[in-house]
């Protein structure tokens, strides 16, 4: 066998393991998706001998909230997005203004390039809540959309009951875990967004008010809006291993093949 053919071998006797790999890297969860927060508990059990730890995310849970175009919404109307959330009230005269420009901004410049003639992306929602229902009625956050230009498409600004939102900010987004101090339960005050995965678990905290936080929170809305759905398998879900195998054996025949006919061929010259 010359020295040609046996590279050739080596190279079709590697390619399937790098092969395999390659699969096996991009089949699993992207290195750079944001990480998941808030915990509720964790399961321990034992498959084929093996043991594996699932752990059980917090999930927000439901709302019913009013819109700026007095439409009464909830995660059922939001369905498959990934979410960006903040807290704010018409009435702030230091950081709201900002942070809906800053918002506003975030909406502008990510587009869907998969629709022509509609770059709206269907991917992303956006959320305002208003810590201060009782002064922030529909009128007036259509006021300060229009003021913003908020586009109300896949941004909602939401008033309603009070408690219902000083929860989801407190007991379920943890805003006092990102401010990385307690907050006031009478009158949230944060400059965090929130972004949120379609199973309604939080991915990531970030700045309103800092401009390398916000092109940090614009990355991974991208990163997050391709993940995979944990629920969904993908069809080389746990053949991998098999399809490495098969075709490591498919080439080394092919190897043998290859080296026995050489032989033969020799021997008839």
């Amino acid at each position: 066998m010359n020295k040609k053919a046996l590279t050739g071998l080596l190279i079709a006797l590697i390619l399937p393991l790098v092969s395999y790999f390659v699969l096996k890297f991009y089949t699993d969860e992207a290195v750079l998706v944001p990480p998941h927060y808030l915990a509720d508990s964790v399961i321990t059990r034992t498959i084929n001998g093996k043991t594996r730890s699932d752990t059980v995310w917090h999930r927000l849970p439901d709302f019913r909230l009013t819109n700026q175009l007095g439409q009464t919404v909830s995660w059922n109307e939001i369905g498959n997005r990934v979410v960006v959330a903040d807290f704010f009230y018409t009435h702030c005269p230091t950081i709201c203004p900002t942070l809906t420009r800053n918002m506003a901004t975030l909406q502008q410049t990510i587009h869907s390039a998969e629709k022509v003639g509609n770059r709206e992306p269907d991917f992303i929602q956006f959320l305002s809540f208003s810590i201060d229902p009782e002064r922030d009625s529909v009128a007036r956050l259509k006021q300060w959309a229009d003021r913003f230009q908020v586009n109300p498409e896949n941004w909602w600004l939401l008033t309603g009951d009070r408690k219902t939102i000083y929860d989801l900010a407190i007991n379920d987004m943890k805003i006092g875990i990102a401010d990385g101090a307690g907050v006031d339960s009478n009158f949230i005050h944060t400059d965090h967004f929130v972004l949120i995965d379609r199973n309604r678990n939080v991915r990531g905290y970030y700045h309103g008010l800092d401009t390398a936080s916000l092109a940090r929170l614009s990355n991974d809305i991208v990163f997050l809006s391709l993940e995979k759905d944990r629920h969904e398998k993908s069809f080389l879900a746990g053949q991998l291993e098999l399809i490495a195998i098969v075709m490591l054996l498919t080439l080394v025949a092919v190897g043998i093949f290859l080296l026995v006919f050489r032989r033969k061929a020799a021997k008839n010259t």
